[in-house]
């Protein structure tokens, strides 16, 4: 990359550079993302992002990406922003059990974040597989709407393993149950209104729990084996990092929170990703699905604020190049814009939001003015000739939802994957609110 006359020297690199993609559909031929087989080269976690959830363009480009990955350059495992105690029984489902039906049980009180697609391919494709492909889910339980898929099964392996610690747990159950919800935005409000001492004795429950379960290793494994333990360790930790993020978010909202409090999620994200990538099989390779701010490799910051360390951050500072998050976005279009209403069923309605044109130095604007349309960027190799043999800076804010995140993006992410256009897909959240007529 130099220096040039061009009104955008970045646009001018990528118009030369971005790789075309020619189809969105789910079932296409692949042989248009041959590309990413370089870019992605001997990674062990290729993160999928996307810059607001219930985007039909991401939901197929996903599809097609997943595929990919999985036929033709032999990935092994689908890890996505689901929760790390839910995923077993779809892991289970992919692999054949149970009916074609079933899944929509196992979703049934789940954000449909476009998980079922991909699943319902796994379980074709192991029909026919030498070897399955796996389902991981990473995140704490219900995404923070409930810590009853955590404990339910803990308690479950207490009867079995600890009898005596049982109270611990169902007393910690019977407090959850009582704000329990489907997703964060209807448990967390519900959480604030608790009284403080049901709060703080969920969380002291919790936090003993936890360190029982560590002091007591040797016993428990002895009692029964290390996977089972290992399982109902994590369930617990799930557990714990949710209830922080209750403290996190009342915090956030009241003004009063601590700096990049939240981040707890993504911490337990990040360790759920290499819980899997160490136990699954000698090998294994993880395609993750995951929103973008999820993925990136730098800090979140809002108006010069810190806000939080991404999921993406640790598995960088982990993984270092076996780790590689390729960002989907859009320059045009419309998209999902979540807003909070604790009367709707997931405790948010979607707004259909009309996209204005990309902000001066986004990455969508250098993909509207490079003319690429329907492409692939490779921001590795950006990176390194952005700065020879004269430093050319890259764009320094990518979308999110409707707003535009302000982030090194050549450092945020290793790859980005453009749509000229996004549509809300159709879903079944609650009220689809059209703020105005979409003119796709």
């Amino acid at each position: 990359m130099s220096a040039t006359s061009h009104p955008d020297p970045f646009a001018e690199w990528l118009g030369g550079h971005a790789a075309p993609l020619t189809h969105l559909d789910p079932e296409a031929p692949l042989d248009d993302l041959e590309p990413l087989r370089d870019l992605v080269g001997d990674a062990r976690v290729v993160a999928i992002g996307e810059h607001s959830h219930f985007i039909d363009e991401f939901i197929r480009l996903r599809r097609r990406i997943v595929r990919f990955l999985v036929e033709r350059c032999g990935f092994t495992v689908l890890a996505f922003e689901h929760g790390f105690s839910e995923g077993f029984a779809l892991d289970a489902w992919g692999r054949g059990e149970g009916t074609d039906d079933d899944l929509r049980d196992h979703l049934a009180e789940a954000v449909p974040v476009g998980v079922d697609g991909p699943l319902r391919w796994i379980r074709r494709h192991n029909r026919t597989a030498p070897s399955p492909v796996r389902f991981a889910g990473i995140d704490i339980p219900a995404a923070g709407g409930s810590l009853l898929p955590a404990l339910a099964p803990v308690a479950d392996y207490l009867r079995r393993i600890d009898p005596d610690t049982l109270p611990l747990v169902q007393g910690a159950m019977r407090i959850a149950e009582s704000f329990a919800g489907t997703s964060a935005a209807t448990a967390a409000p519900a959480w604030t209104r608790l009284p403080v001492a049901d709060q703080d004795a969920l969380t002291s429950a919790l936090a003993r729990l936890l360190i029982r379960f560590r002091a007591v290793e040797p016993l428990y494994v002895a009692r029964g084996d290390r996977r089972g333990y290992d399982i109902a360790l994590r369930r617990v930790e799930g557990a714990c990092q949710a209830d922080h993020g209750f403290r996190a978010m009342a915090g956030l909202f009241a003004g009063n929170g601590l700096t990049a409090d939240t981040s707890a999620r993504d911490v337990y994200m990040a360790e759920s990703v290499r819980w899997h990538l160490e136990r699954v099989e000698p090998g294994a390779r993880v395609v993750l699905v995951a929103h973008n701010a999820h993925i990136q490799k730098s800090p979140i910051s809002f108006g010069g604020h810190l806000t939080g360390f991404p999921m993406g951050q640790y598995l960088h500072e982990a993984l270092g190049d076996d780790y590689f998050a390729l960002g989907l976005t859009s320059s045009g279009g419309h998209t999902a814009e979540m807003v909070r209403d604790e009367r709707a069923r997931f405790g948010f309605t979607i707004e259909h939001t009309a996209l204005q044109p990309p902000e001066p130095n986004s990455i969508e604007a250098a993909f509207t003015a490079a003319g690429t349309g329907l492409g692939l960027a490779d921001l590795r190799r950006a990176r390194t000739e952005a700065a020879d043999p004269v430093p050319v800076p890259g764009p320094d804010r990518i979308r999110l939802q409707s707003t535009f995140l302000h982030t090194p993006v050549l450092d945020a992410f290793d790859g980005i994957l453009h749509t000229p256009v996004s549509t809300v897909a159709d879903i079944d959240i609650d009220i689809d609110i059209e703020t105005e007529p979409p003119s796709l």
